[in-house]
């Protein structure tokens, strides 16, 4: 058989061209597609950082510039943000963990936020702020502790709010304060129970054989 020759041949020859740009297109494609779909599984999980997204992509195998390419896009529509990231982790740790400012930015670094935007979310928690978490959570922790000797529930509270994070100083003030008035509970209250005994002691009735 003749191979075919004038327009024929180049239509065909055109319409091969053209299948296979479309099928190199889609090669090239495919990775992206890809990329996207692991970041938007990892975001759906839960929110994660840039520089998570992108040791997660790394781990797949996913080219560096494939990666970068997806994680931009991703930003552009506001799907990646370190910033509203970082807030938003600073926020949940303190409420769910009272998680202190040294403790939060360990976290935060860990996760591969810029130091920047860590202390761009951290300058939002004051030292108030830290110092009323930390009472809370030696409040919380006091009621599991009731009957064990004040040296043991310092001992413990401290080390607690130092695994957290809080300032030395501020663990030492906190956990002073709450022992001692733990302990000035407990006296007034075994004082007044000494009391009631007196008082029951004086109001028994003399007995018939009393004189």
């Amino acid at each position: 058989m003749k191979g075919e020759s004038g327009p024929a041949a180049a239509d065909r020859s055109s319409v091969t061209s053209g299948a296979s740009a479309a099928s190199a297109r889609a090669g090239r494609a495919d990775p992206l597609a890809a990329a996207r779909e692991i970041c938007l599984h990892q975001l759906a999980a839960r929110p994660r950082s840039r520089a998570e997204l992108a040791a997660v992509l790394s781990r797949r195998g996913v080219e560096e510039e494939i990666a970068g390419l997806v994680l931009d896009r991703l930003a552009e529509v506001g799907l990646v943000d370190d910033e509203a990231f970082a807030a938003a982790f600073v926020s949940s740790a303190r409420a769910g963990r009272g998680l202190g400012r040294r403790a939060l930015a360990v976290e935060l670094r860990r996760r591969g936020v810029q130091p920047e935007v860590s202390e761009e979310a951290l300058a939002a928690v004051g030292t108030e702020d830290e110092e009323a978490t930390a009472r809370s959570l030696v409040s919380r922790r006091l009621r599991v502790m009731e009957g064990l000797p004040a040296s043991v529930q310092a001992r413990r509270l401290a080390a607690l709010l130092t695994r957290k994070g809080y300032p030395l100083d501020l663990v030492r003030r906190v956990v002073e304060e709450a022992v001692e008035a733990v302990v000035e509970e407990e006296a007034e209250e075994a004082d007044s129970d000494v009391d009631s005994l007196d008082r029951g002691v004086q109001r028994r009735p003399r007995s018939r054989w009393q004189s």
